[in-house]
């Protein structure tokens, strides 16, 4: 298992964009720590593989996505169901990429081993309404002093957006991804 990295990454404004044929894909173990990625997952990371195997997986987390969005996620994981999300992760350059992000529980034996995720390329559509989006409930989320109450907040921001269009939040997803 690999060593805690200890960087600290600056975001730039620099966008890496995936191909229609690029499939990210990642494992980690039930404490999200990565076990595996692919060569596109390294690639898009820009860290070594060494380097990336027993971190965090959220040492991909942009700082853009809100906080409220990987709640919902563990929620769902938590509750056996596969997640479906549009996130942007971090390189280690600094730059940024998006991604249509499936999330789901892996077991072996019946018993939970670790998470597996699939990413591919969004549509510029979806990215554009959930960069608008996400900056609003990043914003909610600084406007509350207990991580609860800004989380609870920032998701309300979206439940709303959902409830406006009269969709379930996997139907949103997957009509505009």
């Amino acid at each position: 298992m690999g060593h805690i990295l200890d960087i600290k990454i600056i975001p730039t404004s620099e966008e890496i964009v995936m191909e229609e044929n690029d499939f990210i894909v990642s494992r980690t173990d039930v404490k999200g720590r990565i076990s595996y990625g692919n060569e596109i997952f390294i690639r898009f990371s820009g860290f070594e593989e060494e380097d990336l195997i027993g971190q965090p997986h959220n040492i991909i987390r942009h700082p853009d996505m809100p906080r409220a969005v990987y709640r919902f996620m563990w929620q769902r994981l938590q509750a056996k169901q596969e997640f479906f999300g549009i996130v942007k992760n971090l390189c280690k350059s600094g730059a940024y990429y998006w991604t249509f992000a499936s999330v789901k529980p892996s077991y072996q034996e019946g018993e939970l081993n670790g998470y597996y995720s699939i990413r591919r390329k969004p549509s510029a559509e979806i990215v554009r309404t959930m960069t608008a989006l996400y900056k609003q409930m990043i914003e909610e989320e600084a406007r509350h002093s207990s991580s609860k109450a800004s989380m609870d907040a920032s998701f309300k921001l979206l439940t709303d957006l959902l409830a406006k269009q009269d969709i379930s939040y996997d139907e949103f997803v997957y009509t505009h991804a």
